[in-house]
């Protein structure tokens, strides 16, 4: 059977780690390249290149059978045969109104995103007068607006008369009054977005769903689905094997979902001449994989979409501008032969490469690299010109856990001028890398914040990286301590890196403003540290420390900072306490979650507000799908000046009391928005 489990299985086994060059990028190409990659000619120019592969494949794979000792040392594992329909009750996502762009100028955003006027699909939206929240396979309305907290609608997040079974419903997006749902479907065929409408009253109603043909595009850390403007964006993969299906059977297409009986064939919204590959060759013992970018324009009428991608290498990290979509490729390293008595082995070598997908339908430009990013947040791209990119040596993408799972070594920024894009033959040049400080450990955090680039350890051993000469010189070196963080002006050239020690792990680093914030434990306690970001200069400021708590969430969603007046503000975040489990980013401690700390932030100094608690949740909800919260269930939420914890199935809203030193954040009122079985039809109701 095939579920996330097996392809996470796979994907690690497939992706091993990437070398960085010691300050050097690989050679460069053509001194001109075109400006953009070139698409296949036609469908028979792509047939016979895939074809070809398959064929080059399939004689190395005879040959390693005709030597099987050969193959023990080099055949790659095998990959994990597409989704096929499987018994719905056994699958399990085991790896784990907001308006649109142009309106949200005039409506406060309750998501804390990466890119400002890119909306990424979340659990809660605000629309207006109402919160929409999706959770456990159903939508919910609640009123918020003229002071009251009501339960106003719920309904399914899939078809009528669909069976959920199979499908996971992770994304939501609000654009005007339509709500869009995102979630993969194992037996359905790849991504569904199912349309529902919003009435004035806070009222749903199923309008449409639609299939995307794809693989299963969950990252433990990143959203599939971005809204900018009324343009519904969606990367997905489709892995290619050269032992698999016919790729003509794979490729991307999109059917609209009319009833189980007559189920419509797939539509192909990906033709050849929308394909775009740089010059490197196929290796054949490689998989490929479509990275393929899909822009859907939402009204009234059917979903209308277009999609473009680039044939490469399956592993993969993507990152959101407001006008491109770039996707990093990575080769799974391949073993170098054997050294020479006495000289000291090579490392794995695997080949990188950075593809710009412009959203307004023009052709691709990519650049040869090297390394690979932990995840989104390694990407910036400024209002400079460049893009920006912390980049590890070793690494496996960010599929599932694969960021997770980040291999380390040592560390560089890619600092490159968009205007060096091209067809893909050209490279990064030495001058646009920059060594870094390696961190030891594991769940690696980065954020660009303003000029800067922050990166620190999650936990694990704090050992710096030794040089490669040294650990090859076979004596014993105990590694000194290192920070747990580090800072940098990236833009400047002349800039050193800032150590930053705050005493604790790194496990989250957010903006407050043009300032920082690193979380973290130290033992059992959470600490918070402030960081003052100024030029030239980046120090630690205040610290808070919460006893017996740890992050009750670990997706960047989980934390939001709203400012309040200059250099001050509130923020908010999900903790457990002693008794609580997480589990990649998922409380797994039952169907509520814990509580949300609530912290004032004064001149980097911060003042502990209390806690919005959550109560104990005894009741059968009925899940249908969705029934583990792998984005979580938990949000602090800040509508004006009234304060909000969504906590499972409960929204609770405090009072802010007092002033200075004495003020504090008291539950004002909560309300329940659990679903109860009605005896009668099988329906549900938010009426408790």
């Amino acid at each position: 059977m095939f579920t996330r489990r097996l392809a996470l299985n796979c994907s690690l086994a497939l992706l091993a780690a990437t070398s960085l060059p010691g300050c050097a990028a690989p050679e460069a190409g053509p001194a001109t390249p075109s400006r953009t990659l070139k698409p296949y000619a036609s469908e028979a120019e792509l047939a016979e290149a895939l074809e070809r592969w398959r064929g080059q494949a399939a004689r190395q794979q005879a040959e390693r059978r005709a030597q099987p000792s050969m193959a023990m040392q080099s055949a790659p594992a095998p990959m994990a045969a597409p989704a096929a329909p499987a018994a719905p009750a056994a699958m399990a996502k085991s790896a784990e109104g907001a308006a649109t762009a142009a309106d949200s100028a005039a409506a406060e955003s309750i998501t804390n995103v990466q890119t400002a006027g890119v909306d990424e699909g979340g659990i809660v939206k605000r629309a207006g007068d109402h919160l929409v929240i999706l959770r456990r396979g159903r939508l919910f309305t609640v009123r918020v607006g003229g002071d009251t907290l009501q339960p106003a609608a719920t309904l399914d997040a899939f078809a009528p008369q669909a069976d959920p079974r199979g499908a996971w419903y992770d994304e939501l997006l609000v654009s005007g009054n339509t709500v869009v749902v995102v979630g993969y479907s194992y037996a359905r065929g790849g991504t569904e977005i199912g349309l529902f409408e919003l009435g004035e009253g806070g009222t749903l109603a199923y309008r449409a769903t639609y299939h995307l043909r794809s693989f299963d595009y969950y990252s433990a850390r990143n959203y599939a689905s971005r809204l900018i403007g009324r343009k519904l964006v969606f990367y997905s993969p489709t892995l290619l094997q050269p032992w698999g299906p016919p790729p003509a059977q794979m490729m991307p297409g999109v059917r609209r979902w009319h009833g189980p009986s007559t189920p419509p064939e797939f539509e192909r919204i990906l033709p050849a001449t929308r394909i775009y590959r740089t010059d490197d060759e196929f290796d054949p013992g490689q998989p490929l994989a479509l990275h393929t970018v899909t822009a859907c324009e939402l009204g009234a009428g059917a979903l209308r979409c277009e999609s473009t991608a680039v044939l490469g290498p399956a592993g993969r990290v993507f990152y959101v501008s407001q006008g491109s979509v770039y996707v990093w490729t990575t080769t799974g390293a391949r073993r170098p032969p054997p050294a020479a008595p006495g000289a000291v082995p090579a490392a794995a070598r695997a080949q990188s490469a950075v593809f710009r997908i412009p959203l307004d339908g023009a052709a691709p430009s990519g650049l040869k690299t090297a390394g690979v990013p932990v995840d989104q947040m390694s990407f910036l791209e400024d209002g400079r010109g460049h893009l920006n990119v912390l980049l590890q040596e070793a690494g496996m993408g960010e599929a599932m856990w694969g960021s997770e799972r980040a291999g380390g070594g040592r560390m560089a920024l890619l600092r490159v001028p968009l205007a060096a894009f091209g067809d893909g033959r050209g490279s990064a040049q030495r001058e646009h890398y920059r060594m870094l400080p390696a961190l030891a450990g594991w769940g690696l955090q980065n954020r660009f914040i303003g000029d800067w680039l922050l990166w620190g350890a999650g936990g694990g051993a704090r050992r710096a990286v030794p040089p490669v000469a040294e650990m090859n010189s076979g004596a014993p070196m105990p590694p000194p301590q290192q920070p747990a963080a580090w800072a940098l002006q990236f833009a400047d050239p002349g800039s050193l890196p800032h150590a930053l020690d705050p005493g604790h792990a790194v496990e989250r680093i957010e903006a407050m403003g043009s300032h920082a914030v690193l979380v973290g434990n130290a033992g059992a306690d959470l600490h918070f540290s402030a960081v003052r970001l100024g030029r030239g200069a980046a120090t630690l400021a205040g610290q808070h420390v919460q006893p017996g708590a740890r992050q009750g969430e670990t997706r960047t969603h989980g934390f939001f900072f709203r400012p309040t007046a200059a250099e001050e503000g509130l923020l908010g975040l999900p903790v457990l306490g002693g008794g609580g489990r997480r589990t990649g980013g998922v409380y797994a401690g039952g169907q509520g979650s814990a509580a949300v700390m609530f912290l004032r932030q004064r001149a980097l100094a911060f003042q502990p507000l209390g806690e919005l608690a959550a109560r104990a949740v005894t009741q059968d909800d009925a899940c249908r799908a969705s029934c583990v919260d792998w984005y979580g269930n938990a949000r602090p939420l800040f509508l004006g000046e009234r304060v909000f914890a969504l906590l499972g199935y409960e929204l609770v809203e405090g009072r802010l009391d007092g002033r200075g030193g004495s003020e504090r954040i008291d539950e004002r009122r909560r309300v329940s928005f659990a679903p109860t079985l009605a005896a009668r039809d099988g329906r549900y109701s938010p009426f408790n």
